[in-house]
């Protein structure tokens, strides 16, 4: 009998993989080899730059910036987190700001320009609220998972060593986005009703924001055709027996379920400076 393809992963702590992790799910082609990250973001540096990583969880805008400078990874279209932009773009419980056209003219924090959140919370801005986003200084902390990568001309490095939200609480920004954990204390949402207003955008549109998707390595796609397949009803599997247990469901998995969601964010990645082009979803996800 064959030995399974054994090959090294790293996922996040989510309900849905869980069956993967602790061998509910078991396939006797692929054999998964668990790493840790904490925070999970360093995996998708180590896949993007040529890492030992086979699998990896990797956020789409980074996926997105490793295909335009053509790192040898491949997309498959499993959803493994979102969350609502609208809720990640907060202020102080006592700014001045009382709602999205406030921030004009002012610093916004950002861990990177290039990160996933980053670029929904601005498309939102731009399109929603009609913001000049040239017209905000966007504050980053650390560059793109991608070396190549350079933040466009309306950005500055923050040189001090606060990170973002004492930032925000010193008076030096106006805003902050990208916390993974946002810490209810002393803040608000800039966006008022910011849960409601991001539930009423998905029912308007039908799209779910997506943040992360899995990659494989491109070599082991193309040398093992059947992979692709195995791996979706390997996931598709922990994903069912997740909500059997209760968990809240991930957005379905598949291609064209989350389509909609690929192309939208990629469409506000160019308009952001961070590709050239808008790249069409299949390009990241050719096996689907």
């Amino acid at each position: 009998m064959a030995q399974p393809l054994v090959l090294k992963t790293a996922l996040g702590k989510h309900d849905h993989v869980k069956a993967l992790k602790d061998g509910r799910v078991r396939s006797s082609r692929v054999e998964m080899v668990f790493e840790e990250f904490e925070p999970l973001p360093k995996a998708f540096r180590t896949m993007v730059r040529g890492g030992d990583l086979d699998i990896s969880e990797m956020a789409i805008v980074t996926h997105l910036l490793a295909h335009h400078y053509g790192k040898p990874i491949t997309g498959l279209p499993v959803p493994l987190w979102s969350r609502l932009p609208h809720t990640n773009l907060v202020c102080p419980a006592d700014s001045c700001v009382k709602g999205p056209r406030d921030l004009a003219g002012t610093k916004v924090g950002v861990r990177a320009y290039a990160q996933t959140s980053g670029v929904w919370v601005r498309g939102f801005l731009q399109h929603e609220y009609g913001i000049d986003l040239d017209g905000i200084t966007w504050i980053t902390i650390e560059d793109a998972h991608l070396s190549e990568y350079e933040d466009p001309s309306n950005t500055e490095r923050n040189r001090s060593e606060l990170a973002l939200r004492p930032l925000m609480l010193s008076g030096a920004l106006s805003a902050i986005m990208g916390e993974r954990e946002v810490d209810p204390s002393g803040i608000r949402t800039v966006i008022p009703e910011a849960q409601a207003t991001a539930e009423a955008w998905i029912a308007r549109t039908g799209i779910v924001p997506i943040n992360h998707t899995l990659t494989v390595r491109s070599a082991l796609i193309e040398a093992h055709p059947w992979l692709a397949g195995e791996l979706m009803e390997m996931f598709e599997e922990a994903r069912r027996i997740a909500i059997e247990d209760g968990a809240t469901p991930p957005p379905a998995y598949g291609f064209e379920e989350n389509k909609a969601s690929l192309q939208l964010a990629f469409a506000y990645s160019a308009e952001q400076r961070i590709t050239p082009r808008v790249y069409d979803a299949k390009e990241l996800y050719p096996a689907f």
